[in-house]
This record gives structure tokens, sequence and C-alpha cells, in this order.
């Protein structure tokens, strides 16, 4: 435990600060998910129903979507909640938009192995050509839906 604390406290300030904030916006996404419906969760952002084209970042927007991305990961494993793939992709969101940094999340889906009838799906962010969250396994999924800001 002690190691994790050194270690947090040898990143940079800035990184620090990030964690702290995407800690709280994990907690705040997670409790409106379970609370508010998905569609006035994503009634601010565009939907589209296929692949959209990606706008542009400039490197300073895609190195600060990156640390942005490492932070929800970083908190993520240390909440007490649940902070899955469709918590990590609002979190994202909030606080990429907040720093006007335009990106999308998609939701895929991908049949079980398990059972014939039973479906996963999977949510994952991404800025410019970076996936940000939700990166690992998201290419076993198939588009479902994409929101962006």
């Amino acid at each position: 435990m002690l190691h994790k604390v050194k270690k947090f406290f040898k990143l940079p300030i800035q990184e620090q600060f990030l964690f702290f904030e995407a800690y709280g916006t994990l907690g705040l996404m997670r409790l409106a998910i379970l609370t508010i419906s998905f569609k006035k969760l994503t009634s601010s952002l565009q939907h589209y129903t296929k692949k959209y084209e990606l706008r542009e970042v400039d490197e300073s927007q895609k190195k600060m979507a990156y640390t942005i991305g490492k932070a929800i990961e970083r908190a993520a494993l240390h909440t007490p909640w649940e902070s899955a793939c469709l918590a990590q992709a609002f979190t994202a969101q909030k606080m990429l938009q907040k720093r006007g940094i335009p990106g999308v999340f998609y939701l895929g889906i991908a049949k079980s192995n398990e059972c014939e009838e039973k479906m996963k799906a999977h949510a994952w962010s991404q800025c410019g050509n970076t996936i940000i969250t939700g990166a690992r396994g998201h290419k076993a999924f198939t588009v479902l839906s994409v929101f962006g800001w």
C-alpha cells in the first residue's frame, strides 16, 4: 500500500489532479448510469448509428486525451464501486468535453461463446485515432452506436 502511495506522489502534479478528477467523475457517472435513462444521459451528444468521421486533434489535445485516459484507467482500479467500460467512456467524454477536446465513444455488442442467445456489450472512447478508454478487446465488438461531442 505504501509503495502505491509513493508511486502516486512521483507522478507529475497534473496527473495527480487528473486522477482525483477522474475518480470523482467515475463516481458521478456510475450514479448517473444507475439513476438516469441512457437516452437522457446522451441527449446532449451527437448520435450516429455507424462509424463516423473522426475529427482531427492537434498534438497537445492528443497528449491531453491520452493522459486523461490513463488517469481514468488508474482511478477505475481503485474505486469501491463498479467502474466498468460505460462509466469510463462517460467519464472520458465529460473530462475531454470540459477541455474542448473533440471525441467519440462507441457502444458495441458481441455474442457470448457461453450461450447462443447471450450478448456482451462494451463501450470505448476515442480521440482522434487514439482509443483512450476500453481499448482491450474492443475489436471483438460490432459497433451499434457512436456518440460524439
